[in-house]
């Protein structure tokens, strides 16, 4: 009875917690996923209801930027957004950036030769024109080329007659390096971004809960596949978990802190063999209260982070990947993975992803600790030993009662039969 009525409160919190109150539902302002998730019969369509994932497992976050008007600000910083586009809209802009100004210039050429009369004394030799050999508009643009590439062919030459032609070729090589300068950078940082290196840093595809020197812990792992290392790795997780405060303001995705070794230093990894990463559930855990038979009721959402510098080319690297509910193994442990072989260790990766079950309790971490306490024993024991303990006592105690009953049925019926004598 205490234990139903302990599930039942802990039930009623996590929902009073994830659920907008029927006072706020109706608010105008209330944003929109914060209406998507507040279905009118709580109790059967939380259960129901899928999870959509805020980081996909990919790495990807599933956010989309919506109504954003101050548009003018992508322009302010046009080399990231150059980098940030796709590749066949980058090649696009820069093919068109050259062509563009190869054909300003050349246009610009053809309209000096043209307005100076150059066109008029084409193979006149006592005509010094403003450059040499340039008798139309397709000549003009090659030679637009030749002057912004700097390849200097010789045969279309500038003269010395003409200062109006001798400007525009000091312009058009400081444009012309300019250009080269922004474009050839852009595409230098997007070929070397290291997007595709996060892609040899793997997670587990399963997050998992079991005992660990005797506590609740919440674990997964990671690995990476090549051998140039990541230098000064680190590992963080977020919990992603709509809430309602108790002033009644609804916050969708709310984000909570999951500490995996941020005091005690274990989140700085040295990552030279697949590491299982873990976190302790005490009372400063967001999942101290859930339990087995609660954590599939649970609307939440594990996001990992592990970052680090690229070894080859120093450049800063992170690598995403998340956890739903549906995804978390409650009494399971991580198949090793990792073996000795002739004087080295070997990595098996085919068991990188493999979990085996081991015996777990299924209470939560609080009602573990609630257990211990009023079991009196040393909170260094592991917890299957108090549990099993405490059993043992129970059974005990009952079989004594037992025995204390039966000698009062024996009393009861001596005194009957001495009273029928």
């Amino acid at each position: 009875m205490h234990k139903s009525t302990k599930t039942n409160v802990l039930e009623e919190d996590s929902m009073e917690q994830d659920i907008e109150s029927p006072v706020t539902i109706h608010q105008p302002k209330l944003p929109k996923q914060a209406r998507e998730d507040l279905p009118k019969n709580i109790s059967k369509e939380c259960a129901k209801r899928k999870i959509q994932r805020y980081v996909r497992k990919d790495g990807k976050c599933n956010v989309h930027h919506g109504n954003v008007r101050e548009t003018y600000r992508y322009l302010t910083d046009i080399f990231t957004t150059l980098v940030d586009l796709k590749w066949r809209f980058n090649l696009l802009i820069f093919v068109m950036v050259y062509t563009v100004t190869w054909l300003f210039f050349g246009m610009i050429w053809w309209l000096i030769a043209y307005m100076r009369g150059d066109m008029d004394h084409i193979g006149d030799s006592t005509w010094t024109p403003c450059v040499s050999n340039l008798n139309g508009f397709v000549s003009a643009f090659l030679f637009s080329i030749e002057t912004e590439t700097t390849i200097g062919y010789g045969y279309r030459v500038i003269t010395d007659k003409c200062p109006e032609g001798i400007i525009l070729l000091l312009v058009q090589s400081v444009l012309g390096s300019i250009v080269n300068a922004f474009m050839v950078g852009c595409m230098f940082v997007k070929i070397s971004q290291p997007k595709k290196r996060a892609e040899t840093l793997v997670f587990s595809t399963n997050a998992v809960i079991s005992m660990r020197d005797g506590k609740l812990c919440l674990m997964f792992r990671v690995g990476d596949l090549r051998n140039s290392h990541i230098v000064e790795a680190s590992i963080r997780a977020k919990l992603i978990k709509s809430k309602q405060t108790k002033e009644g303001e609804f916050i969708p995705l709310n984000q909570t802190d999951i500490n995996v070794g941020y005091y005690t230093g274990d989140d700085r990894l040295f990552l030279v063999s697949p590491l299982i990463i873990s976190h302790e559930i005490n009372q400063q855990s967001p999942f101290w209260e859930i339990s087995k038979a609660q954590l599939p009721k649970e609307e939440l959402e594990i996001v990992v982070i592990l970052e680090g510098m690229v070894e080859a080319t120093g450049m800063t690297c992170q690598a995403r990947s998340s956890y739903i509910t549906s995804e978390i193994l409650w009494g399971y442990r991580f198949t090793p993975v990792l073996t000795l072989e002739d004087g080295f260790y070997e990595v098996d990766y085919n068991s990188f992803h493999e979990t085996y079950e081991t015996n777990t309790p299924v209470y939560s971490a609080k009602e573990l600790a609630e257990m211990a306490s009023r079991a009196e024993l040393p909170l260094t024991w592991s917890v299957s030993s108090k549990l099993d303990q405490h059993a043992e006592l129970e059974t005990e105690e009952e079989e004594k009662n037992q025995e204390d009953q039966n000698e009062r049925n024996g009393d009861v019926a001596n005194l009957e039969n001495e009273s029928k004598v």
